[in-house]
């Protein structure tokens, strides 16, 4: 059910059009890996922290919101544009790679009313889940997110469910294999967690193809796994598995090519309201503040990372659909 507060704190997160254009930036394991390529050291919480702070400083005037984690993203919370809205993340970051369960867990010194205390318009819970799964499994996580989503609607606040598919069976979920088995995983993942019983507001998910695999946009020497026609079907076919506004992920994928997906989507019939889109938009800044120092990451965001946050929002006025638009 969408309160009063919680349909406010929606807007605040998306633009005057009811569009979400949210910048993702709640790395935390994946950042200390992008971080150490450029340093033989690991990185510190101060270079984490500053770079989250001056990627929210210059680039948040141009997003609807900002997606961070309490763990090092606090101080770049307090110099968010005064337009932009934050969800605060709620889940640890990575998961047990011993086991192929993924179990969910959540920040073991956080709870909702902290993040909600802590300045969130929003809490982001990201799962893991193989729809193929062992049923125990997939029965614990099912309790974890009902357990979430009752804290969020104790605390009145919007519940953003990030979704990523896998295959218990599959190690490499780029491969060949797992591109066959991605679309069931993806929209039946997005079907199940559109039940009420879980409290979800706004689910966070993967197209439901892998781009690189669709006819016209392989990359040479690569054979299509799809025809245009039926990568379209696809994600025709996710648009009418929720009720529930979604918003697309872009999985670390190049800018060019998120923005080339969401056209396809909306090619497609896909009524998505928006994105949460982190590495296409930031991650070139990272080499220069390792390598030069603060101003250079500066200058990086200020030119390029400022051009691919705005032509992302070029698109999104030509694709998304406000969230307004739902029945929910």
């Amino acid at each position: 059910m969408l309160t009063d507060k919680k349909y406010k704190a929606l807007e605040k997160l998306s633009d005057e059009r009811g569009i979400f254009s949210a910048l993702a930036f709640d790395q935390r394991g994946a950042l200390k890996r992008l971080m150490s390529q450029f340093q033989t050291k690991e990185p510190t919480r101060e270079q984490m922290e500053e770079l989250k702070v001056l990627v929210s400083k210059e680039l948040t005037p141009y997003a609807s919101s900002m997606l961070l984690d309490p763990e090092y993203g606090l101080p770049a919370s307090q110099v968010l544009d005064a337009s932009a809205g934050l969800l605060l993340a709620y889940e640890r970051t990575g998961y047990d790679t011993t086991s192929t369960k993924r179990l969910p867990d959540c920040l073991e010194d956080w709870s909702v009313m902290r993040l909600k205390q802590a300045g969130a318009d929003a809490i982001k819970f990201l799962l893991y889940y193989d729809v193929d799964g062992d049923a125990s499994v997939n029965r614990q996580k099912q309790a974890y997110i009902e357990r979430i989503g009752s804290e969020c609607r104790a605390e009145d606040i919007p519940f953003f469910l990030e979704i990523l598919a896998y295959d218990e069976k599959l190690e490499n979920s780029s491969s060949l294999d797992y591109a066959r088995l991605k679309p069931k995983k993806v929209i039946e993942a997005m079907r199940l967690f559109s039940n009420p019983n879980f409290g979800v507001d706004v689910l966070k998910v993967e197209v439901p193809v892998d781009m690189k695999l669709v006819e016209g946009y392989t990359e040479d020497g690569i054979e299509a796994l799809y025809s245009v026609e039926e990568a379209k079907a696809l994600f025709k076919e996710q648009d009418g598995a929720t009720h529930l506004p979604y918003i697309y992920l872009s999985a670390g994928v190049s800018a060019e090519l998120f923005q080339k997906t969401l056209q396809f989507a909306k090619d497609a019939g896909s009524k998505f309201n928006g994105v949460l889109c982190g590495r296409a938009t930031w991650s070139g800044s990272v080499k220069d503040y390792i390598e030069e120092g603060p101003e250079a990451a500066v200058a990086w965001l200020k030119t390029k990372g400022y051009q691919n946050i705005q032509s992302l929002n070029e698109v999104l006025k030509e694709t998304a659909t406000s969230w307004k638009e739902k029945n929910f």
